[in-house]
Parts: C-alpha cells; sequence; structure tokens
C-alpha cells in the first residue's frame, strides 16, 4: 500500500467564514490522505483549522496524524483498520481523515458508490442541503440570500449570538420579503448564558424556525434539557454532541425534553463514517430527529457527509461545506435547486489530484 499526505489551504469566492465562536476564518487548512494499493485509490480529508472546535492545533494534528500512520496495518481488510482506527485514542480529526480514506477504498474495490455500501441497498445520490449565512454586514448578508435563493436553495441557516436585535432584523427581512417560502434556522454557536437563552429563542419564536442549534455553551445538560423543555421551536445540538458518550447523553436526556432535543452529527466531532453512522442508526432507533452535517470543509469531506446523509435519511442536512471553493483538489460536486449531488461512481465519487507534492511522513 502507497500513501500519501497532502495539505492545502482552500478559499472561497468572495464568502468570509464568520461564526460567534469561529470570528473570521481566512481559510480551510485542509489535510488529505491518500491510499493508494496499485488498482485502486481511497482519498481521506480532513479539516485542521478548527481549534475554536476542539481545542487541536493545526500543527498538532499535523503531527499525530503523521506519527500514527506507522502504526496501523494498512495492508488489512479495510474493515479492520477502520475498527483499529476507531479504538485507537487518536484525535477525531485525525480518525476522521483514516476512516474516509478506507471507507472510499472499500467502496471502490466493490465497485460501488459509498452511499449503497453504508445502506445496503441502492439509493439516488443527492440529497437537500441547507445554506449558512455567516456574521457579515447587512449589505453582504442581504446579497448572500439574493444569491442563494436565484440559486434554488430555500433551506437557510443564520448564525447569530452576538446582537439579538440585530439577528431578528435580519430574520425579519426574509420572512417580509419570501414569506413561508423559506426554511429558516438560527445558531447560536453557544454564546448565549442559561439565563438569557429563554428569552432569546422567544424573540426568535415569531420567524416559524425549525430549530435553534446549539443556543448555550456544550457541558451543561442540565440547563440544556431544561431549556429545550420549554424552548418554543426544537433545540439542535452541535457542540454538544462530540463523542459517542454525548450521542448516548442525548438518548438518555431526550424524554425529558419533551421531544424538543435533537442532534447534529459530524464526521470532524465524532471521529468519522463510521461512528457517524453508529450515532444516526442510535439516534433513529430512540426516534430522535437529527441533521447530517459538516464544518466548512473540502469536496472530499463533503462527499462523505453526503454519502452518509443518503445513507440514513436525516431530518435536516447541511451539506454547503464546499460549495464556493475556488481550489478544490477534488471535483465531482454539484449544487443547484436546493441539492448536492455527486456523480454514480464508486466510492465517494469523485476525482482528487494532488494539491502539492506529498509531506514527508516522517516527525
Amino acid at each position: 500500500m502507497r500513501i500519501h499526505l497532502y495539505r492545502s489551504l482552500l478559499t472561497y469566492a468572495g464568502l468570509t467564514v464568520h461564526t460567534a465562536s469561529s470570528g473570521p476564518v481566512p481559510g480551510l487548512d485542509t489535510l488529505y490522505l491518500e491510499l493508494d494499493d496499485g488498482r485502486h485509490r481511497g482519498i481521506g480529508e480532513v479539516r485542521i483549522n478548527c481549534t475554536y472546535l476542539n481545542g487541536y492545533e493545526p500543527e498538532d494534528l499535523l503531527r499525530r496524524t503523521r506519527a500514527a500512520i506507522g502504526g496501523f496495518d494498512w495492508q488489512a481488510p479495510p474493515d479492520a483498520v477502520r475498527a483499529a482506527v476507531a479504538a485507537s485514542p487518536l484525535p477525531a480529526p485525525v480518525r476522521m481523515l483514516f476512516d474516509i480514506a478506507l471507507w472510499d477504498l472499500d467502496a471502490r474495490r466493490a465497485g460501488l458508490p459509498l452511499a449503497h455500501l453504508l445502506a445496503g441497498e441502492a439509493r439516488t445520490l443527492s440529497h437537500a442541503t441547507n445554506q449558512t449565512l455567516f456574521l457579515s454586514t447587512d449589505e453582504a448578508f442581504d446579497r448572500q440570500v439574493a444569491l442563494y435563493l436565484s440559486r434554488g436553495f430555500r433551506d437557510l441557516k443564520l448564525r447569530v449570538g452576538q446582537d439579538v436585535e440585530a439577528d431578528c432584523a435580519r430574520h425579519a427581512r426574509i420572512r417580509a420579503a419570501h414569506g413561508e417560502t423559506v426554511k429558516l434556522a438560527a445558531d447560536a454557536n453557544g454564546a448565549w448564558t442559561a439565563a438569557e437563552a429563554p428569552e432569546r429563542l422567544a424573540a426568535l419564536s415569531r420567524f416559524g424556525l425549525a430549530y435553534v442549534e446549539q443556543p448555550i455553551a456544550a457541558g451543561d445538560w442540565d440547563s440544556m434539557t431544561r431549556l429545550a423543555a420549554g424552548a418554543p421551536m426544537p433545540v439542535m445540538l452541535d457542540e454538544s454532541l462530540a463523542s459517542g458518550a454525548d450521542v448516548e447523553t442525548l438518548v438518555a436526556r431526550a424524554p425529558s425534553a419533551a421531544g424538543r432535543l435533537q442532534g447534529h452529527l459530524k464526521l470532524i466531532k465524532l471521529g468519522g463514517l463510521t461512528p457517524a453512522l453508529a450515532a444516526a442508526r442510535s439516534l433513529a432507533a430512540a426516534g430522535i430527529p437529527f441533521m447530517i452535517g459538516q464544518m466548512n470543509e473540502g469536496g472530499v469531506a463533503t462527499a462523505a457527509a453526503l454519502h452518509l446523509a443518503v445513507a440514513t435519511r436525516p431530518l435536516h442536512a447541511e451539506l454547503y461545506g464546499a460549495d464556493g471553493l475556488v481550489n478544490d483538489p477534488a471535483d465531482g460536486l454539484t449544487y443547484a435547486d436546493g441539492k448536492v449531488a455527486v456523480r454514480h461512481e464508486p466510492g465517494l465519487g469523485l476525482n482528487f489530484r494532488a494539491p502539492s507534492a506529498p509531506l514527508s511522513l516522517g516527525e
């Protein structure tokens, strides 16, 4: 097995990623892992400049990735290596990188689109997705709304949390112009305190939101459960779901929250497709609505999340991550009419072109 590691900074055309937790992000610092057995190539991807999400510095994740590659038997069947990766103490982003590459290789060897392998049956390789409106000036915000709507995207999630009056004004402008033809949701990224969150949820309730995501910071399950039980709309947990144990806690807590708690599952938090698939099945079995989503990420990570969404059929999906990137080394995704789609080909269905010379696999 030939193994190559690449690094690239991905950038968007005319868009700055900016949330209440991240601040402005100039680009996506991305690692790619290529597994080449001589006949098939599997590609994995992970974004490493997400310190605000997981606490890991990019150079630390690169160092850990390099050190970990030599610790697995890459000649073994991919499912065996995936199990070893999932059981390892590696950071979730490193496990995600390895796990996606192994799934892509497995599906390519089987001659199947990855979603078909995950679901155990054929599925249409497209899924509806929202588009996220980041913190910005009102002028840039309104321009972005118009652009998304002109392209057929009518599921919009607004980043909120810094100024509740401005947040309400932006929701009001969309509702006044487009009525109920647009699905709206909000994401506070944990910016509110438990004391102020009820009032802010009440202020947003008049806009008919599908959910409000992570209104308070992760960690205080008692406050989150009480908040959700009295909330005027569903509460979507994101940062609160950073492990399989967190998913189990959500399953245990949901009955006390009057059916108002939902879960946002991301590969980068859980450690790849393998644990995210298990989490989706657990939430589905418990009757808890969930979203398959992602960070702002490149085409490989986005395609992996898309295949998972196709396989698990979530209530919501957030798969906008690769839309608008100008230098993505993987092509094959298309965004139109409110959906993201990928070619009906084995594996992830993408073409990958190495963005640079391979990195050294040594320390």
